[in-house]
């Protein structure tokens, strides 16, 4: 009998809970990283472009430069999953985190456009192309990594806990951001402080790659290696021709994922800022709440996946997100006085993303499930994540509302993928099924 079918019922075990544990700290750590760039956006533009650009070009120019980091992911992840699922889930998940230090400590050193002209943008751009490939081979291999670890009974506890950690990390830049801002006059930040966010970052990834060392490769991966059940040519090239099925699944559940986090999470401080003129620190402290109850509610989401299944905890969890977006989204406008309130309740309901990645953990067999989830991850948040932006904000000039109606449109579809669910035979995680 395979060792991963021994251990399939084992309650959790100390080494289990210090693989989480470390795996969900890398991952807020290099989530830091790579998030830490927009909170210094507007201060950036202004020393990495030429002085006498309009202001308005200046701002796209740099979040083009974010949104690239978005593009970059599909192709580091594709690499990255490449090789993690032909030599070792281990070594990509250390390399994803050494590729990201680099550049997030390289970004803290660059010079300015006073100093070195169109090569500073340039240079900005390539730092973050990297960061962009390091985050697509780490956010999946995390993910594969630790349900590859645990009990098959305790798979979406793992993967929500690795995506609390991931959430925690959007938190950690947005307090690192606060401290710097209030402990630096303008002139110092715009001098030398809006660099020392980026050295953090650097050291911050260095740390969690040392942390990293303790950890051991998957049993799933070293029991393939063993029985010589490695994928026998390209792992993408067998996805795409052998899992059409787990690749839609996987990139409309990114969908779901990528609209709660981008639109509830990421726009929204701005969002309260310009439609109801609340102030910047109201609505950080708001969406810091948010966060909070987001990350208590992805491990609860995977908690959940675990005891009543896929289906249900999708059906159940979609609905309340569309009706806590509602709910958030018409409070506020009718009665500013209950914003903390609403968006913690709205940041608990974008919690299901906590069960998303074990919907596609289980919709690829080992041999090709890192190439399997990366690609599909990757490339469907690439695309989600960079027009859900432009949909919701074109849309807001003729609906107030339109934020809350594209989430409760996308609520729908969750609900439609949990009664997809339903009818679909989940495949066991550690079952060395051919590819």
């Amino acid at each position: 009998m395979a060792h991963s079918e021994i251990d399939a019922h084992r309650p959790l075990n100390r080494q289990d809970y210090r693989t989480l544990g470390l795996s969900a700290l890398g991952g807020a750590l290099e989530f830091y990283d790579f998030i830490i760039f927009v909170f210094f956006a507007a201060l950036l533009g202004k020393l990495f472009f030429p002085p006498d650009m309009p202001d308005w070009l200046r701002q796209v120019q740099t979040f083009g430069i974010f949104a690239a980091g978005y593009l970059a992911r599909p192709l580091g992840g594709i690499i990255m999953a490449h090789l993690g699922d032909l030599f070792g889930r281990k070594r990509m998940f250390t390399l994803s985190i050494f590729l990201m230090a680099v550049p997030t400590l390289a970004m803290g050193l660059l010079p300015t456009y006073a100093q070195i002209g169109i090569w500073a943008p340039l240079l900005l751009l390539l730092m973050r192309v990297l960061q962009g490939a390091a985050i697509g081979g780490e956010v999946p291999g995390a993910w594969v990594f630790v349900s590859e670890h645990v009990p098959q009974r305790h798979v979406g506890l793992a993967c929500g806990t690795l995506t609390a950690g991931l959430t925690a990390g959007i938190l950690l830049g947005s307090l690192v951001a606060t401290a710097i801002n209030r402990g630096f006059e303008p002139a110092v930040l715009a001098d030398w402080g809006w660099r020392v966010p980026f050295l953090i970052g650097g050291v911050f990834g260095f740390v969690a790659m040392l942390l990293r060392r303790w950890l051991h490769e998957t049993p799933v991966f070293a029991e393939m290696q063993a029985r010589k059940a490695l994928a026998a040519e390209m792992p993408l090239k067998s996805v795409l021709r052998g899992h059409k099925q787990g690749i839609v699944l996987s990139m409309l559940m990114t969908w779901l994922l990528s609209a709660a986090i981008v639109v509830v999470i990421l726009m929204t401080p701005s969002l309260l800022q310009k439609q109801y003129g609340l102030a910047p620190a109201v609505t950080l402290q708001a969406n810091s709440l948010a966060i909070v109850a987001l990350t208590i509610a992805c491990v609860l989401a995977g908690w959940t996946i675990d005891r009543i299944g896929a289906g249900l905890t999708f059906i159940t969890g979609s609905f309340l997100l569309g009706v806590c977006t509602y709910l958030f989204y018409t409070g506020v406008a009718a009665d500013a006085s209950q914003l903390y309130l609403l968006y913690a309740l709205a940041g608990f309901s974008v919690g299901i993303v906590g069960a998303v990645p074990y919907v596609m953990i289980c919709a690829f067999p080992p041999a090709v499930r890192f190439s399997g989830l990366s690609f599909s991850y990757n490339v469907a948040y690439a695309i989600t994540g960079g027009l859900t932006p432009v949909l919701v904000t074109g849309w807001l000039k003729d609906n107030p509302l339109a934020p809350a109606h594209y989430v409760m449109a996308l609520s729908v579809l969750g609900v439609l993928l949990g009664i997809w669910l339903l009818k679909l035979r989940p495949r066991p995680v550690h079952a060395l099924q051919a590819a």
